[in-house]
């Protein structure tokens, strides 16, 4: 990422950390962002799942993009608008999902 140094790296790297637990924890009000979800075909219905949680979500969801990264791998972006509990509810409930191996959340408040 051509850092001059390790040290502004790694202070990029906690203020970004700390910056997604803050979000983790406090209520915003209103965000706009995206959440990234990458999972593996290895168990059988997943898609379905996820599927029942986007549609149980539907009113902070605007859209969403599935991508094929291999064979059983996929990636699924989902843009999201709305409250920031309920963006965060949708997200936990995403992760709670056996096959999702990781939730990423882009989040800015308008």
């Amino acid at each position: 990422m051509h850092y001059e140094d390790r040290s502004k790296a790694i202070h990029d790297a906690v203020r970004s950390f700390i910056s997604e637990f803050e979000w983790m924890q406090k209520d915003c009000g209103q965000i706009t962002g995206a959440v990234l979800v990458l999972y593996y075909l290895d168990k059988p219905g997943l898609l379905d799942e996820i599927a029942k949680v986007q549609h149980r979500f539907r009113n902070v969801i605007s859209s969403t993009t599935h991508l094929h990264l291999e064979e059983n791998k996929c990636l699924e972006m989902i843009a999201v608008q709305g409250k920031t509990q309920e963006v965060r509810s949708l997200t936990q409930a995403l992760m709670a999902k056996k096959g999702v191996k990781q939730v990423k959340v882009a989040a800015l408040a308008p």
